[in-house]
């Protein structure tokens, strides 16, 4: 199947022009900040803490069990965490993925981090990576055709599902 192209040449001055940097501004607190100072809990989405980082539930999941790791610290690039919190956040993501093993039984994972806006960083100021169970064959008409995710459990039975397997990972 050929890809289609069609020019949007309009959105040159979005991207490039004096007041890009007001098109990538947050507007009022960060949430992740927000999630970094809540407890572990059903209610708050928040999976498990470490010392500087932590895992939360993704609140609009493209699939059963997608979860988030972020550092604690506010800011946008790997580029940006210290030595000691890149290890950590990368074990934060061990971890995670480990956990989502054991409590879906999932036939692959995905692992993935969109840094910044241009990349489709949904928050781009708060540096997060996805991570999510997977099987074959998944992804349906809904998805495809419908732009449509239809999700099997609530957030609060993922968090359930996934919490006691975050804890017992050393």
């Amino acid at each position: 199947m050929p890809l289609e192209r069609f020019s949007a040449a309009w959105r040159e001055q979005y991207v490039s022009g004096d007041d890009v940097a007001d098109n990538a501004r947050d507007e009022g607190a960060c949430v992740f900040c927000v999630l970094a100072e809540q407890s572990v809990d059903r209610e708050t989405g928040v999976l498990w803490r470490g010392s500087d980082t932590f895992v939360v539930l993704n609140a609009f999941p493209y699939g059963s069990g997608h979860l988030l790791v972020l550092p604690r610290r506010h800011l946008s690039g790997l580029v940006d965490l210290n030595d000691e919190e890149y290890l950590n956040f990368s074990l934060a993501i061990r971890r995670t993925a480990r956990a989502l093993e054991r409590a879906y039984g999932a036939e692959g994972m995905n692992v993935g981090m969109n840094l910044g806006q241009a990349a489709g960083a949904g928050i781009p100021k708060h540096l997060h990576a996805h991570v999510l169970p997977r099987w074959n064959g998944d992804t349906n008409f809904m998805t495809t055709i419908g732009e449509v995710r239809v999700l099997p459990e609530s957030l609060a039975s993922t968090w359930n599902k996934v919490h006691p397997y975050m804890e017992d990972e050393a």
